[in-house]
């Protein structure tokens, strides 16, 4: 009896995660699913439900693929995937050559210094998320710091300000997402047996040598860890290009909010999150097979 007690225990423990995931995750994305298959009406809920009966006993389904056609056949909705896609690769890559310089350093700290600059690199989580990025407007609008300074330097000649424009979302988005390449990154380089550094130096190796030869492939794994991180949520952020692009750069979350709760179209939104999740896949699965291969 004990026995059994105990290995029922051990199952409904095991399966907690599980339940967990099919309740938040599983079933909301089929509730989508079905809803971007629906008709939009102008009611409570806004969509057709996809299941009726006629009479008492004939089921009747109705698919409805009027929302798909819409999107691929819109220029906006194809151009906000174009840009989702593009900020987030330009973001993903800015994130993995900005990343590496800072793991490394964490990497070369004694253990005592290491561990108050981790709680430096930290230190934002600790701030509301909207904070943070309404700073980022002072610095880039017309009269901000990094405007001006990028002025100087020739890098952006408009004088109206970096603010609203595809710069400013791309480096609102690096700053949010960095530490989320940092974190994967230093955890690989630690792993990373510095007598095999120390040894490539003693024998005459030049460090960007020593970084291709030894650093960067044994930390492959930690820079796609860390790529699947920043990539998935920045195709579909919202805030940082709905404050920052003020608009003017249209992304798919700032499409599918629109149609959510601007339009009430519950099925073309859908329909948008579930393309968006739809063209996410091959990325990560090549992503994960490079992964698994290393």
């Amino acid at each position: 009896m004990f026995d059994y007690v105990r290995k029922r225990s051990a199952f409904l423990i095991f399966m907690v995660p599980y339940v967990w995931l099919s309740a938040f995750l599983l079933v909301p994305l089929i509730v989508i699913f079905c809803i971007s298959f629906s008709e939009s009406l102008i009611a409570i809920p806004p969509f057709a439900p996809m299941i009726s009966w006629v009479g008492r006993h004939v089921m009747q389904i109705k698919i409805s693929f009027d929302n798909y056609a819409f999107i691929l056949s819109d220029p906006l909705y194809i151009l906000s995937y174009l840009n989702s896609f593009g900020l987030a690769f330009a973001t993903t890559l800015l994130c993995l050559v900005s990343s590496y310089p800072v793991a490394y350093g964490l990497f070369l700290l004694p253990k005592r210094t290491r561990f108050f600059c981790l709680m430096l690199l930290l230190l934002p989580f600790w701030i509301s998320f909207l904070v943070r990025v309404y700073a980022w407007i002072g610095l880039l609008d017309a009269q901000g710091f990094l405007s001006l300074l990028l002025q100087k330097l020739g890098l952006f000649h408009s004088t109206e300000g970096v603010l609203g424009t595809p710069v400013a979302v791309l480096l609102g988005m690096v700053y949010t997402y960095l530490p989320f390449m940092i974190l994967p990154l230093y955890n690989a380089l630690e792993k990373i047996d510095f007598h095999l550094v120390e040894a490539a130096s003693d024998l005459g190796a030049k460090p960007l040598a020593i970084f291709w030869k030894i650093i960067f492939p044994l930390s492959r794994r930690g820079a796609l860890a860390g790529s699947i991180l920043v990539l998935i949520p920045v195709v579909g952020e919202f805030v940082v290009p709905e404050l920052l692009g003020g608009g003017k750069v249209l992304m798919i979350g700032q499409m599918i909010w629109n149609e959510f709760f601007y339009s009430r179209d519950w099925p073309l939104a859908s329909a948008l999150a579930m393309l968006m999740l739809v063209t996410l896949v091959p990325p990560i699965m090549i992503l994960q097979r490079l992964q698994k291969k290393l």
